[in-house]
């Protein structure tokens, strides 16, 4: 049979359904035209032939992106079982010619977002909805299961049925959507009427070459349009002046869980994996459904047998009998398996509806396929390291003593500093040390436009992410960009990127006066050079930085926490004081006098009544933790603090500063009763007014403590002063803890202390 002598063969479909991708393979079975039109940008024509390569494995999109800026780009994705995708197949292996026939990508990315409404609150319908609406459904993807997925084109197998049979389906829809036309118009779609004049010209140029006998594979929204009598003047009209931009085009892996968003065509589904079983599954849909879902509950150790799969095929054919249904759908199956293999629980079903109805499936595209030389370089180090790009969420932990896992660890942070967001570095599991890194990958079909953005870097992952980090140095602003960015430098091992950065870093240190931003700065630049000796890279000119920058902190730390900060700006200058400490702890190996200059700043600010309190009390604690600061002192210094004469206000933040946060402050209580005596003796004599306004500190400073040190802090506090004291010395200690040190049992546990300490092969040092 060949296409009708009124004109062309017109299919019209639903983008992403099995049952039209059925219909079509039929219907062009029965027609045999001698070429076929297909939705879809004209630019991608060169690239159909790739579609037979054996490389090529759906759901995969045409990419079609600005060639002055990728970023401008658009999506035209294709499952197996998009009717458009048969269309394409069946042509190449009929040996008949196919193209794409809708308005050019150059003239759809020139146009500016939001072009599509001519107002901005246009209504825009739903075809399927009205029609579902129409028919008295309240879910449209019910109503297209009903009529068309579970009606196959005739046959159980979907593939009988003669060819009037065949194509009276695509007639009855193309005259529902003729209804709709009439009714609605352009339905909210502006932008369509523009596209269906560039379509007709396209089918004009097929009727000269191939007279009627060609078939076009277009959405059924667009049917009657094609079919209207228009002039070639008018359809020139609606195209003239249109804007353009020269585009470039490739094949990209897609994935089930993107066709479930409304993209590319417009026609987002939210059961891809669903529609590909249909798709796939001739006969016994629901059999085979439901033996899929079992298998996945059993790889999830839940106890699921034959008899369950048998129970729950019984329960989906009845409920869908009794809901005038000719077949279950996906309803029904999903109803059948909470009840019988999921025992009414929603949490195993979440686990279906994500792995199988929505799916993981990442297509695949032949080498042949254009591509930014960028990619080819990723692609070739992600087959060398076995770095596989996959759809769903798995975890990666690298050990970067190994050369493998090293250079693993480089490409995903240079890939980051890219913007290539393919990796997350998550907290390592079991380790804290340096040599570790855990990875959260999960590769996103935008992903490859991301990649074509950072094409105009460079040639290869190592050459973009070196001269992106030199124009990020170059273009920053604040210290803290350029510390962090030297940071990333060296977790990416972009050893020729760091002078340009340390340049950069010295030129923003020099003339930043702002002692809180250079506090922020430090602890990178410490982390740094931590990163830098793990991984082998020489960081001797950011020591030489971060050494300068700390000096910088130590002469302008004290007079900035003296120049009466309030209590937001006080909590911010403390956090840094502790960022600080921590930095310098890492730096001292290198210059242990600046450990001494250090110390001599924290005992400067611990001791200066200007300070705030929650500083001056974080300072002591810092120097009683590294023990620069005897206990005598350290209850001079809180009495001092707590004394009448000290607002309560000020002594709940020297409190707060000293034994506040996750920093082992309520340990330090429970085993000194001095210092935890003068907390409860001033918080017995707070006023009652004042109380009130230091209730807030003290609860966020004692509230943060373990369950366990709260219960011995109450016991103690319970007993009261001189509650376990008795008339000898030892009863003089809380109880269970002896009043002085034990020397013997100390001595004890030496030998096992030097042998955690000793370096592998070694003995520790006495």
């Amino acid at each position: 049979m060949s296409p009708s002598p009124q004109g062309p063969l017109l299919l019209g479909v639903r983008h992403h359904g099995p049952g039209s991708a059925r219909a079509v393979r039929a219907a062009l079975d029965a027609a045999r035209p001698a070429a076929v039109l297909i939705e879809g940008p004209p630019e991608g024509d060169g690239l159909l032939a790739l579609a037979a390569d054996p490389g090529m494995r759906p759901p995969v999109a045409l990419l079609a992106h600005a060639a002055d800026d990728p970023g401008r780009a658009a999506f035209w994705p294709l499952a197996d079982f998009s009717p458009e995708w048969v269309a394409i197949r069946w042509a190449q292996q009929a040996g008949v010619p196919v193209r794409f026939m809708d308005l050019p990508a150059a003239h759809s990315l020139a146009a500016e977002p939001g072009a599509d409404h001519d107002e901005p609150d246009a209504v825009r319908v739903d075809p399927l909805a009205v029609l579902a609406e129409t028919a008295g459904y309240d879910d449209p993807e019910r109503w297209w299961e009903d009529v068309v997925e579970h009606r196959g084109t005739g046959g159980a197998d979907g593939t009988g049925g003669g060819p009037g049979e065949v194509l009276g389906a695509f007639e009855a829809l193309g005259e529902a959507m003729g209804a709709l036309r009439e009714a609605y118009g352009d339905g909210g779609h502006h932008r369509d009427l523009v596209r269906e004049a560039y379509m007709r010209q396209r089918m004009r140029a097929a009727r000269r070459e191939f007279g009627d006998a060609y078939a076009v594979v277009c959405g059924a929204w667009h049917v009657p349009a094609l079919r209207a009598k228009t002039t070639v003047a008018a359809d020139k009209a609606l195209l003239s002046g249109l804007p353009k931009v020269k585009v470039e085009t490739t094949w990209v892996p897609w994935t089930h869980r993107r066709l479930a968003r409304a993209g590319g065509y417009g026609a987002g589904i939210t059961s891809p994996g669903w529609y590909a079983h249909l798709f796939e599954a001739r006969d016994r849909p629901v059999e085979r459904w439901l033996t899929k879902v079992a298998g996945l509950l059993r790889a999830e150790d839940r106890q699921v047998s034959s008899a369950h799969v048998i129970e729950a095929v019984r329960l989906a054919d009845t409920l869908a009998a009794m809901r005038g249904r000719l077949l279950p759908g996906l309803t029904e199956t999903l109803e059948a398996v909470r009840a019988v293999m999921c025992d009414g629980s929603d949490i195993p079903l979440a686990l279906i509806e994500d792995r199988l109805v929505v799916g993981d499936v990442l297509g695949e595209v032949p080498d042949a396929a254009p591509v930014v030389p960028l990619q080819r370089d990723l692609t070739r180090q992600q087959r060398s390291l076995r770095l596989k790009a996959e759809a769903q969420d798995r975890e990666l932990e690298l050990d970067l003593r190994k050369d493998t896992d090293a250079a693993k660890s480089l490409l995903l942070h240079r890939l980051r500093l890219l913007g290539i967001g393919w990796g997350t570095p998550t907290a390592s599991r079991g380790s804290t040390g340096t040599f570790r890194e855990t990875w959260r990958l999960r590769w996103e079909p935008e992903l490859s436009v991301r990649v074509a953005e950072a094409g105009i870097w460079g040639t290869t992952v190592l050459a973009a992410a070196t001269a992106k980090a030199e124009a990020d140095a170059a273009g920053a602003e604040e210290l803290g960009e350029v510390t962090a960015l030297a940071e990333r430098c060296l977790l990416a091992g972009l050893s020729q990127a760091l002078p340009a950065v340390l340049r950069a870093l010295a030129d923003r240190a020099a003339l930043d006066t702002d002692v809180a931003r250079l506090a922020e700065a430090l602890p990178a630049l410490a982390r740094s050079l931590r990163y830098g000796d793990v991984r082998g890279t020489d960081a001797t000119a950011l020591a030489v930085v971060a050494a300068g920058l700390a000096e910088r902190i130590c002469v302008a730390l004290p007079p900035a926490c003296a120049a009466g900060l309030d209590a937001d700006a006080a909590a911010e200058l403390r956090g840094h004081v502790d960022g600080v400490h921590g930095a310098v702890a890492l730096l001292a190996d290198a210059d242990e006098g600046l450990r001494e200059r250090w110390s001599a700043v924290l005992r400067t600010l611990a001791g200066r009544d200007t300070v705030p309190g929650v500083i001056r009390g974080r300072a002591a604690r810092l120097l009683l933790d590294d023990g620069r600061l005897p206990a005598e002192e350290t209850a001079r210094l809180m009495g001092l603090a707590l004394s009448p004469a000290a607002s309560p206000a000020d002594a709940a933040g020297w409190i707060e500063g000293f034994a506040g946060g996750s920093s082992g402050g309520g340990t330090l209580l429970v085993h000194d009763d001095r210092l935890l005596g003068l907390i409860d003796t001033w918080l017995v004599g707070v006023p009652e007014r004042a109380f009130t306004d230091v209730l807030p500190l003290l609860r966020r400073t004692f509230g943060a403590y373990e369950p366990g040190v709260k219960r011995s802090l109450g016991e103690l506090v319970r007993r009261g002063p001189g509650g376990s004291s008795a008339a000898s010395p030892a009863s003089s200690a809380p109880e269970g803890f002896a009043p002085d040190l034990d020397p013997e049992r100390a001595d004890a546990v030496v030998g096992l202390v030097r042998m955690l300490l000793a370096p592998p092969g070694g003995v520790a040092a006495a």
